[in-house]
């Protein structure tokens, strides 16, 4: 089966949709499908508002039309609600052809944080988008039970994966900070909450991996934090083993796999009883989750570490490639033609 995905996020940006897709592309073949994207490295782009680090590609349908008759696939997935999404989704309901859509992103929080425009304007825009397709797809139960509360329909479930071998404990620490450490590893804006981290007042260090639009703000504000700037591979890795605790402030992410990321590598979660920590935590007793963060942090420095790396071994990458292929043979199935989906120009 070959699948096409359609998504504004990719390259050179680092964040959980661009790696979601990254590991679904490479576990697919082995389960007897391909990937092929659709992405903003087509077209030209611009600087997205008040985001200048997030492009966004000049998608228009007639072009998106071209390249999916080129690729002739069998299904196609939406997985964001950009330019190159809504393109793709004009096309295929007016060629009647089932989609599924993947939802990632608290848009209508992060929006309203930005501008003044209410989270239901932006729910009721994003609602219909995702509605018109066969079945969205979402990371937790508790994103799950969200969105049904606001009139999304067709929900199933795809959970996420980690890199077990990449993200492990280490003998060595990478840096000689005074502890504890207490690390937060994300985009470094306004809708990430992370100045509820980094005010705390807590023993050691904090260390920040990531940038964004508040960065150089932030670092001016708190002169003891050690920002490190962006980190990927063996650098990340290596950072998340040198920490005692990860510190996750955030109240709007759907999922966050930096906590998967983090508990491989040995690291108890401090965070806000919320989507995200509430669903990959639980009551796995890996994390500390309470309204109170400097608490939690202080909670999890007794932790064992042996627990977090255990509970982050009953997620896989190659768990969620089946999840979300089984979710597109499902559609298909209850479809009433089975040819490639080749869409023709007008």
């Amino acid at each position: 089966m070959r699948i096409l995905i359609a998504t504004d996020a990719w390259h050179p940006q680092v964040n959980g949709v661009v790696r979601s897709l990254e590991h679904l592309a490479q576990e697919a073949p082995k389960l007897g499908a391909s990937i092929d994207f659709i992405t903003p490295d087509a077209f030209r782009t611009i600087a997205m508002p008040t985001y200048q680090e997030i492009r966004l590609a000049l998608a228009m349908p007639w072009t998106v039309r071209r390249m999916i008759d080129r690729m002739k696939p069998d299904f196609i997935h939406i997985a964001t609600e950009g330019p190159i999404g809504l393109s793709t989704r004009h096309i295929c309901l007016a060629d009647g052809h089932s989609f599924t859509t993947s939802y990632h992103t608290r848009f209508p929080e992060y929006i309203a944080a930005r501008t003044l425009i209410p989270e239901r304007w932006s729910y009721a825009a994003i609602r219909r988008f995702h509605n018109a397709g066969a079945a969205t797809m979402v990371s937790s139960p508790t994103l799950e039970q969200d969105l049904a509360e606001r009139g999304f329909r067709n929900l199933v479930r795809w959970s996420r994966g980690v890199d077990a071998e990449l993200f492990r404990p280490r003998m060595r620490r990478l840096h000689a900070f005074p502890g504890p450490v207490f690390l937060y590893v994300g985009r470094v804006s306004i809708e990430k909450n992370i100045e509820a981290f980094l005010s705390l007042d807590l023993p050691g260090t904090k260390v920040v991996v990531g940038d964004g639009p508040a960065r150089t703000a932030l670092g001016a504000q708190y002169p003891d934090v050690h920002f490190l700037g962006v980190k990927t591979g063996e650098d990340l890795a290596a950072i998340y083993a040198s920490a005692d605790v990860f510190v996750f402030p955030s109240l709007t992410d759907t999922f966050g796999i930096v906590l998967l990321e983090a508990l491989a590598s040995g690291l108890p979660i401090a965070a806000f009883p919320v989507m995200g920590p509430i669903d990959v935590v639980g009551h796995s007793g890996t994390g500390a989750l309470n309204a109170d963060l400097r608490q939690a942090a202080l909670a999890a420095l007794s932790i064992s570490k042996d627990a977090c790396r255990a509970h982050a071994l009953t997620f896989s990458w190659h768990a969620s490639a089946s999840q979300f292929i089984e979710n597109i043979n499902r559609v298909q199935m209850s479809s009433d033609t089975t040819r490639p989906l080749v869409i023709r120009p007008n």
